[in-house]
């Protein structure tokens, strides 16, 4: 019996290395005729999915210390559980938010390569540094979930890209997805352009649960996923719903971040 398993381990090694062999081939053809390049501005690089250095150099990624409710940077430390003065004065609908990046020039070309280029390649990139930013709500939660597009917006471009983070993120973390339980019920604006209060009156009343999907959402701890918080009126509309439901514990994630300053 020991002989025959360890016959069976050498001969998944061998074809493991057969398929290594049988790939090579595929990969740099696909290296030829898509050369792997930065993902921000397009210069030559090393391997797909990358940022070249100078581009590096641009991100701004979100790091502690920040207010533990609305994750805005503090300019310096002041101690731990320290909120800010907005978490204070208008406590959100949801427990915590968290941001990989500021939506500067780099990391708004990767947003809109991903939202209006169709670059869905670079989704598992985005999500990793999400999943690096959520600060181990991922992996504790019991599920995640997108914000929705609503079916018409789906039709005209293809995919909802919250939907796209959340999918590779769900995948790298292995925590569940669930793409159909909120739904967005009410075809709404565009919010770009719009002021805090008009994005706030056009999310109202725009998301439900999915008829028979509230156990998913009833005591869970759930992550929902967007790709831009500007005012926070999409995931705040969404969170409520959430909430109403009988979710346990709302942490927002997005991949970028309209916040200019620390405070």
């Amino acid at each position: 019996m020991r002989y025959r398993f360890a016959m069976g381990l050498r001969d998944l090694r061998g074809l493991a290395g057969i398929d290594r062999v049988l790939r090579r081939p595929l990969s740099l053809l696909v290296d030829l005729v898509y050369p792997p390049a930065c993902a921000v501005c397009g210069v030559s690089t090393g391997r797909h999915r990358g940022v070249c250095p100078k581009c590096w150099s641009e991100l701004r990624f979100i790091e502690r210390p920040y207010c533990e409710v609305l994750g805005i940077p503090f300019s310096h430390d002041l101690g731990p559980g320290i909120l800010s003065a907005a978490a204070i004065a208008e406590p959100p609908p949801f427990d915590r938010l968290r941001t990989a990046a500021f939506h500067d020039e780099a990391v708004r070309n990767l947003v809109h390569g991903l939202k209006y280029r169709d670059r869905t390649d670079l989704a598992p990139m985005m999500a990793a540094w999400m999943l690096r930013a959520s600060d181990g709500a991922v992996e504790r939660c019991d599920a995640i979930l997108p914000v929705p597009l609503h079916r018409t917006r789906i039709l005209s471009r293809r995919f909802n890209q919250a939907a796209e983070l959340a999918r590779h993120m769900a995948k790298q973390a292995e925590r569940p997805l669930l793409p159909a339980t909120l739904l967005r019920v009410r075809r709404t604006r565009q919010q770009v352009g719009l002021g805090a209060k008009a994005r706030q009156d056009n999310v109202r009343g725009a998301f439900a649960i999915a008829a028979g999907r509230e156990g998913d959402v009833f005591g869970k701890r759930l992550v929902l996923v967007d790709d831009v918080y500007t005012t926070g009126a999409t995931v705040a509309a969404a969170a409520r719903v959430l909430h109403r439901a009988g979710a346990a514990e709302i942490t927002v994630l997005t991949f970028a971040r309209a916040l200019s300053e620390t405070i």
